[in-house]
């Protein structure tokens, strides 16, 4: 029985026909981006790797230290803004310190870095892949016999993950005097009560557990950003220097999307 074509399907289940077929392409995606991570990490093991790695551990994680102190101080001090107006309509003040820190190092700290490093380092990623593969500079490689997965992937990996929990902490402590500035030296709470319930109420599953978070975060981004530049020259809609642009765009919106998606999933496992 031959299938019909989609000019021949009933004109109500032609846009049912064209969800059906983006779905389609959206699992042939996730399934390649899968395939291709799993083949890079199973090449991060060579003893030529550590001085790559330690090279994008610095493009990756200490040049994105400024961004990071930046967002994770003002998102501290608008949290604790906005919680101690809300804590005063209730009369519970000294609680701050226990949303403040909570909330930063289960959610806001892990999810923000995220996409922050996705803004600054994962852009960068795929525009430098991209324009490798349109200029046949992988090519080259595979030419000389260098695996192209362990040379430019590899790297980025391993330094993603030892990266983004740093940055994470980094995030939460800056964030946790953020909102000590805002809600305690602007508006006037208790300084003893916000540092006492910053102690008590944090235990060493909910930092474990922001840890975690970064770690899949890491791999989303670098798994997602380095594939769309890899196959920036696949892309049907452009060809070139546009190709790169757009696979740069789509790395960055997808892997915001999958960050905001994981994170809901690794909560629901982890709470």
């Amino acid at each position: 029985m031959e299938s019909s074509s989609p000019q021949t399907l009933p004109l109500w289940t032609r846009p049912l026909a064209a969800v059906g077929r983006r779905a389609i392409r959206w699992v042939n995606h996730l399934g390649a981006v899968a395939i291709f991570f799993i083949l890079a990490t199973l090449k991060v093991v060579h003893p030529k790797q550590l001085a790559k790695i330690a090279y994008q551990i610095y493009e990756i994680g200490a040049r994105s230290v400024p961004i990071i102190l930046l967002v994770g101080l003002f998102t501290g001090m608008v949290l604790g803004l906005q919680t101690y107006h809300a804590l005063v309509t209730v009369g519970a003040q000294g609680a701050l310190g226990t949303l403040v820190a909570l909330s930063l190092v289960r959610e806001l700290g892990p999810v923000l870095t995220a996409i922050m490093i996705t803004a600054r380092a994962g852009s960068a990623i795929t525009a430098e892949i991209g324009i490798q593969r349109i200029s046949e500079q992988i090519d080259a490689l595979d030419t000389m016999r260098i695996d192209p997965l362990r040379f430019l992937v590899s790297p980025r990996i391993v330094a993603a993950v030892i990266s983004f929990p740093i940055l994470t902490a980094l995030f939460d402590l800056i964030g946790i005097l953020g909102g000590y500035f805002s809600g305690v030296v602007l508006m006037g709470a208790n300084a003893g009560a916000y540092i006492h319930r910053v102690q008590t109420s944090m235990e060493l599953k909910d930092i474990t557990d922001g840890f975690i978070k970064a770690g899949v975060f890491a791999v989303i981004v670098t798994a997602v950003c380095c594939y769309q530049g890899y196959f920036a020259h696949m892309r049907e809609d452009s060809r070139g220097a546009k190709a790169v642009g757009l696979s740069t765009t789509a790395a960055v919106v997808i892997s915001c999307v999958l960050i905001l998606v994981a994170d809901y999933i690794v909560t629901s496992l982890l709470i």
